[in-house]
């Protein structure tokens, strides 16, 4: 497959995981905080066709505690029902409804990737902590890759004093350990705060630690497109300073900052997932891939419910799409570049 496909294949998988992310309230069969005490630590609900009487359309049975753990309830079939009412939920934060995607009427439970300790439907976390951790990363990339094009232009256009001190304070930036400089910086920050006020926190702070290195590349294309031909002669034509950069230099760095953004969001995700896991982050009972994972720092936990890594799956899975991408993408830069 040729790249340009790999690129459109690889965009339109992970548009279609933000718009699961995002309409999570839709999607998911429950609210996040919606508890069931005697559901703690259940697994994964099957998916049943048929039973004794003869083959169905898909129903799940209740769980039923047991000393052993778990087991079904065959007395009584819970139908599965699509776009059926149920919890109450903000379509993009804002326009409330009840419509669900999937469903099964109570006292059934559906539970696609079982539960908690809580009880709480560990897919309907799973989607609405998504939302906090891809979020952080988007927004937090966004700001590194805003702060890194205005130093990184300013360095490479300007040049003299300016290039040097930006570069030697990227230098400094660049050569902090990165994942301690991160832990020390939030915890220096107030811990107890609103789950707005930590969400705010963490992406200012993530977003401000990265911005070095794509500002050092984007100097490197600036620096080479100002002595261009045609930037000169645009310059002995009267352009500005102002037209040249719009017209003619910052739309060579696209392909860069495309590039790096699919490297950033992933890092910054599991920078989020990081602060989340060690008590830095968002906190309960507000989801984030992170403080799902939180429960596993017990090791009793950790071998008995295998469920509970969804988070990390999804982590992996959202970074490795993204790590193609990027590939893809730096590999049809150079191809068209030579071209």
């Amino acid at each position: 497959m040729r790249p340009k496909a790999w690129i459109v294949v690889l965009s339109a998988l992970l548009a279609a995981l933000h718009l699961a992310i995002l309409a999570a309230g839709f999607i998911a069969p429950y609210d996040a905080a919606s508890q069931n005490r005697d559901l703690s630590y259940a697994p994964p609900t099957h998916v049943h066709l048929r039973d004794a009487s003869g083959w169905h359309l898909p129903f799940v049975y209740r769980w039923i505690p047991d000393p052993d753990g778990y087991r079904e309830d065959t007395s009584t079939r819970y139908p599965i029902h699509f776009f059926t009412r149920g919890e109450a939920h903000k379509i993009l934060w804002i326009f409330p409804s009840n419509l669900h995607l999937f469903g099964v009427d109570e006292p059934g439970r559906i539970l696609i990737a079982g539960a908690d300790s809580f009880g709480r439907d560990e897919f309907s976390r799973l989607l609405y902590g998504g939302q906090i951790s891809l979020a952080v990363g988007l927004l937090a990339t966004f700001i590194t890759l805003a702060a890194a094009t205005v130093v990184g232009t300013v360095a490479g256009y300007f040049g003299k004093w300016a290039d040097e001190f930006l570069m030697a304070l990227g230098e400094l930036f660049l050569c902090l350990p990165w994942f301690y400089f991160l832990v020390g910086a939030r915890a220096f920050l107030p811990l107890h705060v609103s789950a707005a006020g930590t969400f705010l926190l963490l992406i200012i702070v993530i977003g401000i630690i990265g911005w070095a290195r794509p500002a050092r590349l984007i100097r490197g294309i600036v620096l080479s497109a100002r002595n261009r031909n045609y930037v000169l002669a645009a310059r002995g034509f009267g352009g500005s300073n102002f037209y040249l950069l719009r017209r003619h230099i910052l739309p060579e760095t696209f392909a860069i900052l495309l590039t790096q953004a699919a490297l950033l969001i992933p890092q910054y995700v599991a920078a989020e997932a990081t602060l989340s896991f060690f008590g830095l982050g968002v906190s309960e009972p507000v989801p984030s891939w992170g403080n799902m994972l939180s429960a596993l720092q017990q090791y009793n936990v950790l071998v008995s419910y295998f469920w509970l890594l969804a988070p990390a799956a999804a982590l992996v899975i959202t970074s490795v799409m993204y790590w193609l991408l990027a590939d893809v993408l730096h590999h049809w830069i150079q191809s068209h570049s030579i071209n």
